[in-house]
């Protein structure tokens, strides 16, 4: 349940705000806002919570953990509000809209918090109610930057007052021999029993993502186990190939019957009639290769899933240690995002290998967006000659020459992400960027390469798996 107006004005008579400077603003969440205020030596944290059904404004001693991603409001708070001095705090009536009134010698603005369950909000105007910025912006509502917000302020009788206690009690709080202050009993009752912010249903949310990621991760592994089992068999494919070769002569028809010569045991093997004995017994050496390979690759990815599996529950035990709900809700927040969700620092793919940095682009939209705003004239370019596909960047370096093993590694990227990758090699386009023009009138992302030289490349199992590893890890 939200703060009521009656609660709310008890919260702002126990905060010592009028005159105090806002040093620092935090925005640990999209619905949470942190004020580190200094009065005389004072210093305290203020909390504001817009999520429907736990609205308010408190004094905490929980910590504001800064958020990972830079949030539009927090930047414009933290460039017009920080610093500024607190004039005025009080609530405009009864209708659970708190004004906060701060300036500087140059500037004067209001800040509205509306604590309302399904419609709170932060609103930040000039003097004349012109909206400067919102929590939420509502166009519907005229809640949008150039806006106007200007509540209006009526003085309340001592009868509204008694009708609004009588309305909207006040909960009950330890006073007495066991007082403590409205905003202590607040911070811990929202900590315990709000539907948001309240650390038992925070780690009942951490336990479901956990059980969900955690159960699927471990089905994964016991996949790649069972697959490895069968791998591990492999040496059998390769005795039946010898047995072939051995007892060709015995052969009759579609099958050989023998004795095979380590066990003593009489076998049957199925035969090819339409295929020489030397033949069959090659489809079976192919299997056996083919397996023993694969071996390898599943031990790899055998690996990657058990590392996996051990960074979720360092995760969730991380979770369950934090004491701070504002940073277990910021943790669970990140972990629970969708992956399409997840913040990129370019388009397309990532790859950081020996200290040098590598982008694909995967689509024409990609590779326009990388030329345009995301390379340098030095950094090395590579596409597949006569083969569509993506384009592939090595960020160059201070001083340094590209590697041939980096080249190959891109190499392999650029053949894996063209219509080359069917054939399993390709020959390669590379130069610098700054050796390219657009095609004129040609389509997005098209260019035309000038001083390029040719690399051919074959596509490498393990250098596709180091990358995929590299670039599951660069997202982390």
């Amino acid at each position: 349940m939200s703060l009521n107006c009656n609660e709310i004005n008890i919260i702002l008579s126990e905060i010592n705000a009028e005159g105090a400077f806002i040093q620092e603003i935090t925005q640990t969440g999209f619905e949470t806002l942190g004020f580190r205020i200094v009065n005389k030596g004072d210093v305290f944290n203020m909390l504001i919570c817009t999520t429907p059904s736990s609205c308010r404004l408190n004094i905490t001693q929980a910590k504001f953990p800064k958020n990972t991603k830079p949030l539009r409001f927090n930047e414009f708070l933290k460039s017009r509000v920080q610093g500024m001095r607190i004039n005025k705090i009080y609530q405009t009536g009864l209708d659970r809209i708190v004004k906060m009134d701060v300036s500087t010698w140059k500037e004067r603005l209001y800040l509205y918090i509306r604590l309302w369950s399904g419609a709170a909000n932060v609103i930040v105007t000039d003097e004349e109610g012109k909206i400067l910025d919102c929590m939420y912006r509502r166009p519907k509502k005229g809640e949008v930057s150039g806006g106007t917000f200007c509540p209006e302020e009526k003085e309340i009788s001592d009868e509204e007052k008694e009708e609004s206690l009588k309305k909207f009690p006040v909960r009950e709080y330890p006073q007495g021999d066991k007082a403590q202050p409205f905003n202590s009993f607040i911070d811990e009752y929202y900590t315990e029993h709000a539907q948001a912010l309240s650390r038992e249903s925070l780690l009942a949310q951490a336990e479901k993502w956990f059980n969900v990621k955690h159960s699927k991760m471990t089905a994964a592994l016991e996949n790649l186990l069972a697959k490895k089992e069968q791998f591990e068999n492999a040496d059998r494919l390769k005795h039946t190939g010898d047995l072939i070769l051995a007892f060709q002569s015995q052969i009759n028809g579609s099958s050989l019957t023998c004795t095979d010569y380590e066990s003593g045991k009489e076998v049957c093997i199925r035969i090819n009639p339409d295929i020489s004995p030397q033949e069959n017994a090659g489809i079976y050496y192919d299997q056996y290769k083919k397996a023993r390979s694969g071996l390898e690759a599943l031990e790899h990815d055998i690996e990657m899933s058990r590392r996996s599996i051990e960074e979720i529950e360092a995760e969730y035990n991380a979770m369950l240690k934090e004491k701070n709900v504002l940073k277990l809700e910021q943790l669970l927040r990140k972990d629970t995002a969708p992956k399409q969700k997840a913040e990129k620092a370019h388009p397309g793919l990532h790859y950081e290998l020996d200290g040098w940095t590598i982008m694909v682009g995967r689509t024409a939209n990609e590779n326009d967006d990388l030329l345009r705003h995301y390379v340098k004239g030095n950094d090395l370019w590579m596409h597949t000659r006569d083969f569509a596909g993506g384009y592939v960047f090595i960020k160059a370096r201070s001083g340094k020459s590209y590697p041939l093993e980096t080249m190959l590694y891109a190499g392999n990227l650029a053949v894996w992400h063209s219509k080359a990758r069917k054939n399993g090699q390709a020959d390669l386009y590379y130069t610098q960027v700054k050796h390219l023009r657009r095609a004129k009138n040609g389509p997005k992302g098209l260019v035309l390469p000038t001083n390029e030289k040719n690399l051919l490349v074959k596509l490498d199992e393990e250098k596709l798996r180091k990358l995929d590893e590299v670039e599951k890890f660069s997202t982390l």
